[in-house]
């Protein structure tokens, strides 16, 4: 705000987006999916708005420069000069790495090449949570070959960016035509050639231990495992008794909102508490017997990996 949000007219704001409302927490990868919405915003003159963000935090002082939220959707008309876009990425340490991208030359399109995959049997691959749901699917997928558009762009699309349920079909067609029976056939419950469908089975019951980056803290986490498990007391102790010499603050006050204890506002308290809090929760799991086939750390969650790992 204070270097672009000064000496701009009100009525000529500095508008500001976020991609983590769209995607959440993406730690190394931050920085380019900035990158990727500001290209598409420059290209297609829209500022599109912020998720989850109707309101202004009120920590931050709005009036130190002439900076608004897009709470919505809005057009960016040309005034005859390029459109600019600054990208800020904060990455889990908090340094900001910066770039400023530019509207580029207008250049024409090229012309659109014809699908090379007539003749060729491309599968298409749906799955869903039920029977009907899958059916579903198939309803849905057939306006697009309206459209003809490339049988492997679509089966890549489908094999690679939808998550795996347990009701799946397999389309095999090499032609518009074979495709739009084999939707049909699948949507409307009929048997064909075409359509290879089935349930898979689970059997794998394995368990895996996540520890959860910052932001998964509440007020009056862990109150009652102190309380009622010693094992989980015992290893949350031993963690504030490690941290003691460091801080002027009581690991179990802050937990149970002891009088004078810091609040979870503080990074510097947060994340030592989240530390505590996970490895206790492994040493009561482990008590009981829990032994994880695997173990993954998110953002901060990656420490306790380590931890956990022997590192």
């Amino acid at each position: 705000m204070a270097t672009y949000g000064r000496e701009r007219d009100a009525g000529r704001p500095l508008w500001l987006g976020s991609v983590k409302s769209n995607i959440g927490h993406t730690q190394a990868a931050a920085g380019v999916a900035g990158v990727i919405k500001s290209v598409l915003t420059l290209r297609h003159a829209e500022l599109p708005r912020t998720l989850h963000a109707d309101k202004p935090s009120p920590h931050i002082d709005w009036s130190s420069g002439s900076v608004q939220l897009l709470t919505q959707a809005r057009d960016w008309p040309d005034t005859g000069r390029p459109r600019r876009v600054g990208v800020s990425s904060f990455g889990v340490s908090g340094t900001n790495a910066h770039v400023i991208l530019e509207q580029g030359p207008d250049t024409p399109a090229a012309a659109p090449q014809p699908a090379a995959t007539e003749g060729t049997i491309v599968p298409w691959t749906l799955s869903a949570k039920s029977a009907e749901a899958l059916r579903d699917q198939a309803r849905r997928l057939l306006p697009l070959l309206a459209d003809d558009p490339s049988a492997t762009a679509v089966g890549h699309a489908l094999a690679t960016t939808r998550a795996r349920f347990d009701h799946r079909a397999v389309l095999l067609g090499a032609s518009t035509t074979e495709r739009h029976h084999a939707l049909d056939r699948l949507a409307t419950g009929q048997d064909t050639p075409a359509v290879v469908h089935g349930t898979t089975v689970t059997s794998d019951d394995r368990v895996v231990f996540v520890f959860p980056g910052q932001g998964s803290q509440w007020v009056g986490m862990a109150v009652e495992l102190l309380d009622s498990s010693s094992v989980f007391a015992e290893r949350f102790v031993v963690c504030g008794v490690a941290l003691e010499p460091w801080v002027g603050w009581s690991l179990v006050d802050v937990v149970r909102g002891v009088g004078g204890a810091p609040s979870f506002e503080r990074v510097d308290v947060v994340q030592p508490v989240l530390w505590a809090v996970m490895v206790s929760l492994a040493a009561v799991w482990r008590s009981y017997g829990v032994e994880p086939a695997a173990v993954v750390g998110h953002s901060q969650g990656r420490l306790r990996l380590r931890w956990w790992r022997g590192c």
